[in-house]
């Protein structure tokens, strides 16, 4: 018996798209913009659940914006706007659209020849560009390579699956961990999935749909109480922000109902929880099919679970009352500089306790302006136990030996790892400094429990705790801005009836500083952001911990929920 259709997700989907397309109204917007909404009113025409279908309307704004894509095509065949110039990779999202649209108008009839048309001869001038560009992140090889897909399926050519093939045969950026090389939910989401289920399609390639049924089963473990997906660990501009769960709504339906897996279901359902607002997904389910088609029934949520990634250097464990990431994955200690596409976040852990968020902490030494506690190794001690490390080595130079020595005093100008001059550093004595720091976890049903160890010269630390805005931190002394001192005794920090407790103890060094510290208690970015007059300074309410090292101290994190009505 085939599996019934979900006439309740279609419907969604197209109220979605007709939110987005209103031909009545005007725009002027980019060129990824303007194919996107092609493509959407073409949907809303030829389906039956559109408030648009059959709309003569929808076909003459469709023209409107495609007169104005083809306008912004350059003499190149790419397309001008945005901060890349004459990118193939850029234009290979816009033509990603066209072809998709030009499929489905291709299949409708003579009311869109026209529309069918100017797809063809916008998708004709970009093929010869598409087919010899570069890229210059590794999500856009996939993009690009899925653009010469689609190509081929409505122009066929052969040297368009050969690029292709080309771009693949360098491997798929996948750890063995199931996370694409940037780490990135953005990324994955609204490039890498999307392209590789593509091409697996059109070149039958059965190991690029595999590779994306471990990155969606990887973020299974990803996946917050709060409905988005976890990012600290990216190397891409969401490592700072907060990433919804709903771009992976197609992918996580497609694979659960051709697989039939529970897990995906539940992902899928919790996906749409508040809604469909992707005005694409009614189009995709006119290429697809299969999406429309009903859930199977969605596993269980597990709990409790943990999960480890080696490769990320980042854990995660969930209970009925808490939701704990540890994170000790970033580039900064091996490559020593800030930088995009490295992974630069330096928050080591997050709890979730419902409406109560812990959303960052990180510990801030006053170290030769090096910027925050960011660990180079994360071992695993037991189940649920880890140790992060740091260690900071910088120096003081001797005069230089004589056989370097030069009468003009011109040197080469060398990054010694901490500032630059024209000193020759590696031909000179060093007198190294080093500072470590060290952070064992626990991670409990109700929490963590922290050991920080701080070892070196005598230097100021705070420890920086940010809570999500929506509760008062009861216990705690304010200090101003948004800020408070947490020196003896515990403090609170409740959002209606969830709470998250945290009790700080010194085991070994001086006193804590207290709230008129203020120098010591606050978040230092280091100089790779301050010498630009940048920061990556969280905001909420921060409540700090500080001090004079060298210092042992342990937190306890316990959070605190109301007992589930049965």
């Amino acid at each position: 018996m085939p599996t019934p259709f979900d006439d309740e997700f279609v419907r969604a989907a197209a109220l979605a798209a007709d939110g987005s397309a209103d031909p009545s109204a005007e725009f002027i917007e980019p060129h990824r913009a303007l194919a996107r909404r092609v493509k959407t009113l073409v949907a809303a025409y030829l389906s039956p659940e559109s408030a648009l279908h059959g709309s003569e309307r929808a076909v003459a704004a469709a023209l409107t914006h495609l007169r104005a894509l083809r306008s912004v095509q350059t003499a190149s065949g790419l397309f001008a706007g945005g901060d890349n110039v004459q990118s193939p990779p850029d234009s290979a999202f816009t033509v990603n659209d066209v072809c998709d649209a030009h499929v489905l108008a291709a299949g409708a009839g003579p009311e869109l020849a026209d529309v069918t048309a100017a797809l063809a001869e916008i998708a004709g001038a970009a093929t010869g560009p598409l087919l010899t560009g570069g890229v210059h992140t590794p999500n856009h090889r996939w993009e690009l390579s899925a653009a010469l897909a689609r190509l081929h399926r409505s122009f066929p050519d052969a040297r368009l699956l050969a690029r292709a093939e080309e771009w693949l045969a360098e491997g798929v950026d996948i750890d063995a961990d199931g996370l694409y090389s940037e780490r990135s939910a953005v990324y994955a989401s609204l490039v890498t999935n999307p392209s590789l289920l593509l091409l697996a399609e059109v070149l039958g390639r059965t190991d690029l749909l595999d590779a994306v049924e471990r990155n969606l089963a990887t973020t299974l473990d990803l996946i917050r109480p709060d409905g988005t997906v976890e990012t600290v660990h990216s190397r891409r501009q969401d490592q700072k922000l907060s990433f919804p769960l709903w771009p992976y709504l197609p992918h996580y339906r497609l694979l659960a109902i051709r697989t039939g897996r529970g897990d995906f279901a539940r992902a899928a359902r919790l996906a749409a929880a508040d809604g469909i607002d992707d005005p694409d997904l009614l189009a995709q389910t006119l290429l697809t099919p299969d999406l429309c088609r009903a859930l199977p029934a969605p596993d269980a949520e597990k709990l409790p679970r943990a999960r480890y990634l080696p490769t990320a250097r980042l854990a995660a464990h969930a209970s009925a009352t808490a939701h704990t990431v540890v994170y000790g994955g970033s580039d900064v200690p091996e490559h020593r500089r800030i930088r995009s596409g490295l992974a630069c976040n330096p928050t080591f852990l997050r709890l979730f306790a419902g409406a109560a968020v812990l959303d960052a902490v990180r510990l801030s030494r006053g170290f030769f302006d090096l910027g925050p506690f960011r660990a180079a190794d994360m071992e695993q001690l037991a189940d649920n136990r880890y140790r992060l490390t740091e260690t900071l080595t910088t120096a003081y130079y001797q005069p230089l030996p004589k056989d370097r020595r030069r009468d003009d005093g011109a040197y080469r100008l060398v990054d010694e790892g901490r500032f630059s001059a024209a000193m020759a550093f590696p031909d000179r004595p060093r007198d190294e400094v080093s500072h470590t720091t060290r952070v064992e976890v626990d991670l409990r049903e109700d929490g963590a429990d922290l050991r920080i160890d701080i070892r070196g010269p005598r230097v100021p630390w705070a420890l920086e705790l940010t809570f999500r805005p929506g509760g008062v931190p009861e216990g705690a002394v304010p200090i101003g801005d948004g800020r408070w001192c947490l020196t003896r005794g515990p403090m609170t920090y409740r959002v209606g009836d969830d709470e998250i407790r945290v009790e700080a103890g010194v085991e070994a060094g001086e006193p804590l500083a207290g709230p008129d510290r203020s120098d010591v208690l606050r978040y230092d970015p280091g100089q790779d952001h301050t010498v630009v007059g940048g920061t990556d300074a969280t905001t909420g309410n921060r409540v700090y911990i500080g001090g004079h090292g060298p210092h042992t101290l342990t937190v306890a994190l316990r959070a605190r929920r109301p007992a589930p009505v049965v």
